[in-house]
């Protein structure tokens, strides 16, 4: 496996530029001659769609939902990053370059990162003309408010529906090209397979979700935009929906998998009621620009907030970081959380929960100033818990959110396999360890916008442009490997006998046990233990796992069964990427590497690298590559926001 990233030369600030003008181009008349598959319809892939017919290309987009609308970019709800400097208070490109670099704890390209920087205010430029409603100040000018990691305000923001607004922009842009005909929008639709021909992604298998029927489809090249794998924890901030399919598929047919183990947990979610909830509901981070993040002073004080006098109160993350307060970025803010309610001071019936309080910002500004601020995300708060922030603290605690990890793509977004380009969180390329709040919306429409448009036509310019066909023989054996996998799932319908489990059932076991030995804290013991009960997991799944129904039917119970399938093996290259990095770094909190004061204790001298996963068959172990990282314009050093 070839790990070349293609980083241009010359100067940090430059490289885009000459990225740009040293890519082939592909004449406007041969852009009709053109097929281009996109998997996913948020952000990332609702943007790409757009753009490329724009430009002139036809494009076949796959929603796994009935509509774009659906896709999960529309939960994000705090705002999006852009060096703007509206508020002028010393932002710039490179600062938020450096904020970014830093926040991932220096796990991150230099070159990508900084050209996410670059392109960030025309991202704003854009979504403005489209309509989007950022908050305004009263003078008109767009409104910024700050976010973890940064100490200037730097993020645009329409209340808590952010992805929501900025998603209707994308669909809108898409749907115009629909109405031109330069797309074609095949809803309720999964990817289950890539094919390749000559070594390069020339299409897909998909099944229709409505009929069950398999489809084949054919394109010059493939852009996976299917987000990230949270879901493989079974309770997470994600949608239902969200899995590793669609780049589990791609792994296993060559395309490099990078830093599998890097997981978002993010601090600010409401905790965990029961045994049976299906997923777990965000609290935005901008919570935290007004609500202060509080536990009792002394372990096991169970009386309600309001009888507990200030002094008697613990603000530890303005006691312990000062300089930035409650405004920490998510991993410190999430490994501050577990460690107080470690110690026995969290708060509610499980003990696993903090207080995040608004009083004093209500006293401050009033009541209608912070419900226009927050309104939204305080109703949606009150409707699932039955308790009002204004009147009593919100109740939070971290949870799987985002991932960093994701298949590998070099400069031009294209991953290990020649044709297959890979965007937004389906991607490693940009967070590091860990991402700040308000980069995920940046980045997918960064990749979408403005930087996927100018690449893929670097990688058309030298391919042909030939009739595509779907009766190759790369079709008949991806098909076939489908037509057996869907056979397998289903061997135990109508079987009656003891033993049998759900889909469910499995995915639980999992989730559980991945989030006690490769959560926020890990340790090696914990990690091989792990990694021994995943295959007898996974066993146990294909011999007991009772899916109703047929293959060729509307079937949920199939499609959950498939991805969790998935899961199933793609948690096995997890654990493993966590166990070979001997560092604490982000959110990801090795126990053997650690600070006196319980920091995270990071390992330039062995691990300043990319950890790329290769797929070498059935049974057999991946294989590791490196993808060293090197620091010209910043220096990596221990991270500190005291």
């Amino acid at each position: 496996m070839q790990l070349d990233a293609h980083i241009p030369d010359g100067p940090l600030a430059e490289k885009w530029d000459t990225c740009r003008f040293e890519n082939k181009l592909v004449s406007p008349a041969n852009k009709r001659k053109y097929e281009i598959l996109v998997i996913g319809t948020g952000l990332a892939g609702a943007s790409a769609a757009a753009t490329m017919a724009e430009l002139g290309y036809n494009v076949k987009s796959f929603c796994i939902q009935d509509s774009p609308r659906r896709a999960h970019s529309i939960a994000a709800q705090g705002g999006i990053n852009a060096a703007k400097n509206y508020q002028n208070d010393g932002d710039s490109i490179f600062r938020l370059f450096y904020d970014t670099i830093k926040g991932g704890d220096f796990r991150s390209r230099e070159a990508n990162v900084y050209r996410l920087a670059q392109v960030a205010n025309n991202i704003i430029d854009q979504c403005v003309a489209q309509g989007i409603p950022f908050a305004r100040e009263y003078g008109g000018t767009l409104a910024n408010r700050s976010f973890g990691g940064a100490q200037v305000s730097r993020t645009f923001y329409a209340r808590g529906q952010t992805g929501q607004q900025l998603l209707l922009g994308a669909y809108s842009a898409l749907m115009r090209q629909v109405a031109a005909g330069r797309v074609t929008i095949y809803p309720r639709r999964e990817m289950l397979d890539l094919v390749l021909e000559d070594g390069r992604a020339r299409g897909i298998i998909c099944r229709n979700l409505v009929t069950g029927e398999l489809e084949r489809y054919a394109g010059h090249a493939v852009v996976l935009a299917t987000g990230g794998y949270g879901n493989v924890y079974y309770l997470s901030t994600n949608a239902m929906a969200s899995n590793v399919t669609a780049a589990w598929r791609a792994h296993r047919k060559g395309a490099g998998f990078a830093n599998p183990c890097f997981v978002q947990i993010h601090p600010t979610c409401i905790p965990v009621h029961g045994d049976y909830q299906s997923k777990l509901t965000l609290m935005s981070e901008s919570l935290r620009n007004d609500g202060r993040v509080w536990v009792p002073k002394n372990a096991g004080d169970t009386r309600p907030p309001d009888q507990i006098p200030e002094e008697e109160r613990d603000y530890y993350l303005e006691r312990k970081y000062p300089s930035f307060g409650n405004l920490v970025p998510r991993d410190v803010a999430s490994r501050n959380a577990k460690e107080v309610c470690d110690e026995g001071r969290g708060v509610g019936e499980t003990g696993l929960a903090v207080y995040l309080d608004f009083r004093e910002a209500i006293r401050r500004d009033g009541l209608a100033v912070i419900m226009k601020k927050y309104g939204n995300l305080f109703q949606m708060y009150e409707k699932i818990t039955a308790s009002d922030p204004t009147r009593e603290p919100m109740m939070i605690y971290p949870a799987v959110h985002y991932t960093m990890g994701g298949l590998w793509v070099d400069y031009h977004l294209m991953s290990t396999l020649p044709g297959l380009f890979v965007l937004g969180e389906a991607n490693f390329s940009d967070h590091g360890a860990n991402r700040l709040g308000a980069s995920a919306l940046m980045q997918g429409l960064a990749d979408g916008y403005f930087i996927l448009p100018y690449t893929i036509g670097n990688y058309l310019a030298r391919t042909d442009h030939a009739p595509l066909v779907t009766d190759g023989a790369g079709y008949d054996r991806a098909e076939e490997e489908v037509h057996q996998r869907i056979g397998r799932l289903l061997k135990n319908s109508g079987v009656r006998r003891s033993g049998l489990k759900t889909v469910d059932h499995y995915h639980r076991r999992l989730g559980a046990l991945l989030w006690d030995y490769c959560g926020m804290a890990r340790n090696r013991k914990g990690l091989t233990h792990a990694l021994a009960r995943i295959p007898e997991i996974r066993e146990e799944f294909w011999q007991n796992l009772l899916v109703p129904g047929s293959g060729q039917e509307l079937n949920q119970s199939l499609e959950r069964a498939g991805r969790v399938a998935d899961f199933l093996e793609f948690a096995e290259i997890m654990v493993r990427d966590a166990l070979a990095r001997e560092e604490s770094c982000g959110c990801h909190l090795r126990e053997e590497s650690q600070t006196e004061e319980h920091e995270a204790r990071r390992d330039d001298e062995h691990f300043s690298h990319v950890a790329v996963w290769e797929y070498t068959g059935e049974g057999r172990e991946p294989r590791m590559h490196r993808e060293p990282l090197r620091f010209e314009y910043v220096t990596p050093s221990q991270r500190s926001y005291k």
